[in-house]
């Protein structure tokens, strides 16, 4: 059973058909801009529905197929190949690529070394803000300790000074002391 052409007015009524005689007829459009409209649309699509251009994907589309064909009937020798252990096999490499196959099998150990660090890097990534964040409180309080420090330090060299002071009068007054101790006893 065909559908009925939305573009063709004199079919049967369907939505498309009555929204275009609804616009023709209010003068919104006229029935020679539908027509450049479907001209357009037609160039437009020509490149897609050509049968020239469909002949050539369906040929793609069975050439494909008839691969994937043979590919499942290899299917069993496909996986006895991809089953067989390739490790122990020598793979020939021509000599100019030894130097770089030597430096290649280096970075990949270097790699393979750091890959955990690697690894916890990526999974701290989604506690970076939380991580920040403690890092930022913990540099507020070094900074209070810091100041405490050098407030402590400040009063450490006063009470020093003091120290000093009081050390250099001890002598005198332990001299003046005896004077007047001597004093005292020869009295």
């Amino acid at each position: 059973m065909a559908a009925a052409n939305p573009w063709d007015l004199a079919s049967a009524p369907s939505a498309a058909g009555l929204l275009l005689s609804q616009l023709v007829a209010s003068g919104t459009v006229t029935q020679k801009n539908l027509e450049i409209e479907l001209l357009k649309l037609e160039n437009d699509t020509t490149d897609i529905v050509h049968p020239f251009y469909l002949a050539q994907k369906c040929d793609t589309l069975q050439s494909m197929n008839s691969h994937l064909e043979a590919v499942l009937r290899e299917k069993r020798a496909l996986r006895q190949r991809l089953a067989r252990p390739m490790c122990q096999g020598d793979l020939p490499m021509e000599a100019v690529h030894h130097r770089c196959m030597v430096q290649l099998l280096e970075l990949a150990v270097t790699f393979i070394e750091k890959l955990e660090t690697h690894l916890e890097t990526i999974r701290n990534i989604p506690h970076l803000d939380a991580n920040l964040k403690k890092m930022s409180k913990a540099l507020a309080e070094m900074d209070i300790l810091v100041t405490e420090t050098e407030e402590l330090a400040e009063n450490i060299l006063k009470w020093r000074g003091q120290q000093k002071e009081v050390s250099s009068c001890i002598p005198k007054m332990l001299a003046e002391e005896n004077y007047l101790h001597k004093q005292d006893i020869n009295k």
